[in-house]
């Protein structure tokens, strides 16, 4: 009788095996089961990150236009931060920063040391890239705003995730961006705009999405609907095509992914690398 060991010699081919090796066959082990309404909900961070960009990008290019002036959007980008600081201590009562033990003090300063670095360097900032073609500086941006969504950390456990890389890249995009605006001003409110939206937002939209999910789900849908506004005052085309991506992302992705799932075909049995179960740590000391 054929033995499924390999220490003991058998008349059998090397490559035997009987009807009894499929009787291990296990099919779907470690599948997941999704629901549409948590797979949705979970689409929302990448629906913030799409529409931070785009409002991004609209902003600049009213700044760009004159049609928005730099003492504007600095008012209200400071009125908007004020009141997102207050909110993001009021979510969980103040337990964040009692544990983090960080002052608001120390957090005032470090604004402070922010805004003074960004505005004392601003004149570097307009003038880093006037040898450069503006072509060449809106493909940097452009890249560099993908590369920005793309390595961002969405909630996922993944390799390619690397908050880092993802803010230096939008912080990169926005110098490109505020280096071909008309002053040294426009440049430093973009610069610290750039800052608030890529930085400070999502930092709140985590604590809303774990604290309040209703707050978190409401506050999502007001802030796509401002970006779609925002995009549609200057292409109506841009606008529906930005909103068709918006829908995809929250709603088509999630039902392909759930049907997706019934087609998923893994097996699992005897073939299945060993895996070591035992505490081997007594031989590393």
């Amino acid at each position: 009788r054929w033995q499924k060991v390999l220490y003991e010699r058998q008349p059998f081919p090397d490559n035997y095996v009987d009807q009894r090796f499929l009787e291990e066959l296990r099919k779907n082990v470690h599948a997941r089961r999704y629901r549409y309404r948590a797979v949705v909900f979970q689409s929302g961070a990448v629906v913030q990150q799409l529409c931070s960009v785009c409002v991004f990008v609209v902003t600049w290019w009213y700044m760009d236009a004159g049609v928005l002036s730099p003492q504007g959007l600095f008012g209200a980008a400071l009125v908007s931060s004020l009141l997102g600081y207050l909110l993001f201590d009021a979510v969980d009562g103040g337990a964040g920063r009692r544990e983090s033990e960080r002052t608001r003090w120390a957090d005032l300063k470090s604004t402070l040391v922010f805004t003074a670095f960004t505005y004392g360097f601003s004149p570097v900032l307009k003038t880093l890239t006037e040898s450069i073609s503006t072509d060449t500086i809106y493909a940097m941006s452009s890249l560099m705003l993908l590369g920005h969504l793309i390595f961002f950390d969405y909630g996922a456990n993944a390799a390619i995730v690397s908050s880092t890389l993802s803010l230096n890249m939008a912080i990169f995009a926005s110098v490109c961006l505020a280096s071909r605006l008309p002053r040294s001003l426009h440049a430093f409110v973009m610069v610290t705009f750039a800052m608030q939206i890529f930085a400070l937002w999502p930092m709140l939209q985590k604590k809303l999405k774990a604290q309040t999910p209703r707050c978190y789900v409401a506050v999502t849908v007001l802030f796509a609907l401002a970006a779609l506004a925002g995009l549609a005052t200057i292409s109506s085309v841009g606008a529906v095509l930005f909103a068709s991506l918006l829908l995809s992302v929250s709603c088509l992705c999630p039902y392909c992914l759930i049907r997706l799932q019934l087609l998923k075909d893994n097996i699992h049995g005897p073939w299945d690398e060993a895996e070591i179960k035992e505490d081997l740590s007594r031989f590393l000391m």
